[in-house]
């Protein structure tokens, strides 16, 4: 995955976040955001979201039950990296790449490097 992370538009205006415990960019936190995104499986969701502008919850496949992965994404949600979106039953999550760029110049993309230098890390022990 490509550590190069592109603005997306936020979701439109006439869409309210899916729940209540998405924080507004003055809320965010560096240290809530650093400690959600501390964890391999969160990082992933946050990486993939950085590629595409949203996704439906489904449609991002991990590596654990639905119950544990819907875990991930209210921590995630709950720290201000993601917002949520309803569209009838379904949900939809985007990444609130502008907003950090907005709070933490520069967080994102250090955070997307050092995750994917992590990865080949352990991918290469794992081989080796």
């Amino acid at each position: 995955m490509s550590p190069s992370v592109r603005t997306l538009p936020a979701p439109p205006a006439d869409s309210p976040p899916a729940d209540a415990d998405q924080p507004d960019t003055a809320d965010l936190c560096l240290g809530g955001l650093l400690q959600a995104f501390s964890e391999p499986l969160r990082q992933l969701i946050v990486r993939r979201l950085a590629v595409e502008a949203e996704v439906g919850c489904g449609d991002i496949e991990l590596p654990v039950t639905r119950a544990t992965g819907s875990y991930h994404f209210r921590i995630l949600r709950q720290a201000g990296w993601t917002h949520t979106r309803r569209i009838g039953r379904e949900r939809y999550i985007s990444l609130r790449s502008a907003d950090i760029e907005d709070r933490f110049p520069g967080l994102l993309p250090a955070l997307l490097r050092a995750a994917e230098a992590d990865e080949v890390r352990r991918d290469g022990k794992a081989r080796g």
